[in-house]
C-alpha cells in the first residue's frame, strides 16, 4: 500500500512520508484520512449550493470540523473510527444532495467527490489510494491546495473546541465549505492565494470565538504560579486542549482522594479561575507532547488524551491511557462523547487511579503563566512605561509547537541569548523549550510571558494590536516586535495564516520551512511577507534586535 503525507514539520527528509508516517501513522490510516478529506470535499461542493439557499445546517458544519480535526497530525490512529467517519460522511453527502434536488437545485457538473459510490468496504482503500495529495499533479497547485487544507484543519480544530462550549459562528462553516470546494476547481494562482488569505482571516475569527468561549465559561486567565512537582496521592494526567473535558473530570473526581495534573498543552488550564476552586487540581507534570512515552510511564496513573498530540503508545502505560473526543488509538480505551448537555463519564479513569501509586517525581519547583491579553492589558501602563524608558527594548514572539528535532535546541539558545531588555511572548507547547529557564524579569515583568495554548496565539495578536494603537503607529510592523515561530502541525499553519492576514511581516519560521510549500509558492510568501527560515542563533538575534 502506498501513502504520501507531508503535513507536519517532521515529515521524512523534509519531503514526505511514503512508507510509514514519522508520527507513527500506518499507510492504511493515512489513505483512509485522504479518503475522508475527499468525501468532505463532496459534501462541501453541495454545501456551497446549500448555503446559497440557506439549507446548510450547523450539524453539517460540526461534522466537517470534527472530521478535519481527526486528520490532524497525532490526533487519531484508529482505522475503525475512520471507516465509521467515512460511512457517515457519505450518508451526509447523499442526504444533502437529496435535499437540494427536492428544493429544485441542480447538482450536475460537480466533481467525482459528490458522485463516488462504493460497492463495499473493499472499495474504500482502492479509492483512497487514488485521491490523496499526489492526485493533484501540478506542484504549485498542489502546494496552494494543501496549504489551504492544512489551514482549514487548524481552523476546524479551534472551531470544534468553541462549539463544544456552545459557541458557533456560521460564517466559519460557510468558509470551510467554500474553501474545501475550491480545491476541486481550476482556480488561478491569484484566486488560490486569495483563498489562503481568506483562511487567515477566518483563523482570526475562529480564535477570537474560541477565546470568547473559554473566557466566558471559565474566566480570564490570571497570572499563576504552577507547581511542577508531585503530591503524595495517586493522580490522573490530562493532555491535549479540551477544557470542557478537563472540567468534567475535575468535577467528577473532586471527592475521590486523587489529584489531577495537566500535561503539555493542557498546562494553561492552571491559569483559569474556574479550575482553581478544585483543591485536588495539583499542577503540571512533564513537558511537551513528544516526551510522553517516558513521562506517561513515570506518571504511574491513568492518562487522558483529550485531543492530539498522541504518539505511538508504549506497553508501559497502554493499560492506563484513554482517548476521548476526536483522538483515538487502536487498542486504547475510548471515552464516549457526551450526550446533549450532559457530561462525559470518566468513572473508569477515577476508579483505576485509586489503584495506582502516586506519580514519580521528575522535577521540582514552579513556573509562572497566565499572560493572556486581558491580563497583559491590565499591566499595560507598566509595560508601556518600560518600553518608553528603554527597559524593554524588544518583544520576541516565540509561539507555536515543539517537536523532536534536535535543531529545536535553536529556540532554547535564542531565548538564552536574547539581551536582558527583551520580553518573550509565547503560546503553545513551544514554550517548553524555555519556560523553565531562569531568565529573570524586567521591573517585575517576567521575561517569558506565557499566554496559553496554541490557540491563545490570538492573545498575542490582540496585545500587539493594542500596543500599535497605544503608540499611535500605523503598521503593526513598526512595533519593537519580532516573530520567531516554531511550527509542527496544522493548527500552527492556521496561526501562521492568521498572522499573515493581520499583515505581520519578517516572520522567522523553523526549524524547517514546510515541505508542502513548492519553491514557487515559497517564493511568493517570501516576496509578499518576507517569511524566512530560522538560521544561525546569534545572527538571528542580532537581526531581530535591529528589527529585521
Amino acid at each position: 500500500m502506498s501513502m504520501f503525507c507531508f503535513q507536519c514539520q517532521e515529515t521524512a527528509a523534509c519531503k514526505g512520508c511514503s512508507i510509514k508516517g514519522v508520527c507513527g501513522k500506518q499507510p492504511d490510516t493515512a489513505v483512509l484520512q485522504d479518503l475522508l478529506i475527499f468525501v468532505l470535499k463532496g459534501i462541501s461542493e453541495l454545501g456551497e449550493l446549500a448555503a446559497a439557499k440557506n439549507l446548510l445546517t450547523s450539524d453539517i458544519g460540526d461534522f466537517i470540523c470534527a472530521s478535519l480535526f481527526t486528520t490532524i497530525t497525532n490526533a487519531n490512529f484508529d482505522n475503525d473510527r475512520f471507516y465509521a467517519q467515512v460511512d457517515r460522511a457519505l450518508q451526509i453527502r447523499d442526504e444533502l444532495k437529496n435535499k437540494l434536488v427536492a428544493a429544485g437545485v441542480k447538482v450536475d457538473g460537480l466533481s467525482e467527490a459528490t458522485l463516488w459510490k462504493p460497492a463495499g468496504k473493499a472499495d474504500y482503500i482502492a479509492k483512497a489510494e487514488k485521491v490523496g495529495v499526489l492526485s493533484t499533479e501540478n506542484e504549485d497547485v498542489r502546494s496552494l491546495r494543501e496549504l489551504l487544507i492544512y489551514g482549514l484543519k487548524g481552523i476546524a480544530a479551534y472551531a470544534d473546541h468553541a462549539f463544544v462550549l456552545g459557541h458557533r459562528d456560521e460564517s466559519i462553516y460557510k468558509f470551510l465549505v467554500k474553501a474545501l470546494a475550491s480545491t476541486t476547481k481550476n482556480l488561478s494562482v491569484d484566486e488560490m492565494v486569495a483563498m489562503v488569505m481568506e483562511a487567515g482571516q477566518t483563523a482570526v475569527t475562529t480564535m477570537a470565538l474560541l477565546d470568547k468561549a473559554n473566557t466566558s465559561t471559565y474566566g480570564n486567565p490570571e497570572i499563576t504560579k504552577v507547581k511542577i512537582g508531585v503530591g503524595s496521592r495517586p493522580g490522573i494526567l490530562v493532555s491535549g486542549h479540551d477544557l470542557r473535558d478537563f472540567h468534567d473530570l475535575l468535577e467528577q473526581s473532586k471527592d475521590a482522594g486523587i489529584d489531577i495534573y495537566t500535561h503539555s498543552e493542557m498546562l494553561p488550564a492552571n491559569y483559569y479561575p474556574a479550575f482553581k476552586k478544585y483543591s485536588h487540581f495539583y499542577g503540571n507534570y512533564g513537558n511537551a507532547w513528544w516526551k510522553q512515552d517516558t513521562e506517561f510511564a513515570s506518571f504511574n496513573g491513568p492518562i487522558l488524551m483529550t485531543t492530539n498530540c498522541i504518539v505511538p503508545v508504549k506497553d508501559a502505560y497502554k493499560d492506563r491511557i484513554y482517548t476521548t473526543g476526536n483522538a483515538g488509538y487502536p487498542g486504547v480505551k475510548h471515552i464516549a462523547d457526551r450526550v446533549g448537555e450532559g457530561k462525559k463519564d470518566f468513572s473508569a479513569l477515577i476508579a483505576q487511579a485509586k489503584t495506582c501509586p502516586p506519580p514519580t517525581e521528575i522535577e521540582k519547583g514552579e513556573i509562572v503563566g497566565g499572560f493572556a491579553h486581558n491580563q497583559v492589558l491590565a499591566l499595560a501602563d507598566k509595560v508601556i512605561e518600560a518600553v518608553k524608558s528603554g527597559a524593554i527594548k524588544r518583544f520576541v514572539v516565540m509561539a507555536g509547537c515543539d517537536g523532536r528535532h534536535k535543531t529545536r535546541q535553536y529556540f532554547t539558545d535564542v531565548a538564552q541569548g536574547l539581551p536582558e531588555g527583551t520580553i518573550i511572548l509565547t503560546a503553545g507547547c513551544a514554550k517548553y523549550r524555555y519556560n523553565k529557564l531562569q531568565l529573570g524579569d524586567i521591573g517585575g515583568i517576567p521575561r517569558v510571558l506565557d499566554a496559553g495554548q496554541c490557540n491563545d496565539s490570538y492573545s498575542l495578536a490582540v496585545i500587539a494590536l493594542k500596543l500599535k494603537e497605544v503608540f499611535g503607529l500605523k503598521d503593526i510592523n513598526e512595533l519593537p516586535l519580532s516573530f520567531d515561530i516554531g511550527w509542527y502541525e496544522q493548527k500552527a499553519v492556521a496561526v501562521l495564516l492568521a498572522l499573515l492576514f493581520l499583515g505581520v511581516k519578517k516572520i522567522r519560521l523553523g526549524p524547517t520551512l514546510p515541505a508542502f510549500l513548492s519553491p514557487n509558492v515559497a517564493k511568493v510568501l517570501v516576496e509578499k511577507f518576507d517569511i524566512k527560515p530560522t538560521g544561525e542563533v546569534q545572527a538571528d538575534i542580532d537581526a531581530m534586535m535591529q528589527g529585521n
